[in-house]
């Protein structure tokens, strides 16, 4: 027989099926504090019984009872190497939006909102991506900064047209900001290299060319942002 305090509950929740229980055998019991936070938590109570053991699967078809250190989730039960190319595709976007964050941070402390406001546009974009890798989701046509697909890639390509000005060439001298623009936009191809790595078949084929596209236009976009930069269109921005 044993006695659950609040802390020895939290110590032993289990996960199955996505949500989080505590199993109680018969003959034991819960603090009063302990049954208010699986109450108040809506943490379902099961028998021991109720207990399915994890099996974890290998792309070799392997069964493993335990998770290795070296191994991640797939999707569901599937384990692979953390070197898996998706796998590093996900570290990849996840650096990319730790990059976005502290360049809101930055822009914010500057009082750029309409910045902060582009930038998590672009951060927004990110995250759908890795939504759709992860959940194995189609992905539409990225919408960013107002702009369609096609509107994203046209205006990238005629910054004359719509900002006033020629392509740029990165130099020092534009300052701090523009110079982290500039460092994730080139981030974002480093991303858009390991996503074509991940999803390239043995035979040459794009897996996922949703998301290389989108990959493609997220580029377009961080670029746009570049150049509202450098062109004043950001109040207080350089002129």
């Amino acid at each position: 027989m044993a006695l659950y305090t609040e802390a020895a509950v939290r110590a032993n929740l289990r996960n199955r099926e996505g949500r989080r229980v505590f199993y109680l055998a018969s003959g034991d019991h819960l603090t009063p504090g302990a049954r208010d936070f699986l109450r108040d938590n809506h943490i379902e109570i099961l028998p021991p019984e109720a207990a399915k053991p994890q099996v974890y699967k290998t792309l070799q078809g392997a069964e493993l009872r335990e998770k290795p250190e070296h191994m991640t989730h797939l999707r569901g039960n599937l384990l692979v190497r953390k070197t898996h190319p998706r796998i590093e595709f996900r570290g990849q976007l996840d650096s990319l939006q730790a990059e976005i964050i502290c360049l809101q941070a930055e822009a914010c402390e500057k009082k750029q909102e309409k910045l902060v406001t582009d930038l998590g546009d672009v951060l927004y974009g990110v995250r759908c991506i890795l939504g759709a890798e992860v959940k194995e989701e189609p992905l539409e046509p990225m919408k960013l900064l107002g702009m369609t697909d096609k509107e994203l890639r046209e205006n990238s390509h005629n910054v004359k047209k719509y900002l006033g000005m020629d392509h740029p060439i990165p130099d020092y001298t534009m300052g701090r900001m523009a110079a982290d623009l500039n460092h994730l936009r080139a981030k974002v191809r480093e991303v858009e290299l390991s996503a074509a790595h991940a999803f390239m078949t043995v035979e040459g084929v794009v897996e996922r060319p949703d998301i290389i596209q989108n990959l493609n236009r997220l580029s377009s976009g961080v670029y746009i942002v570049f150049c509202r930069w450098l062109a004043g269109y950001y109040e207080g921005g350089r002129k």
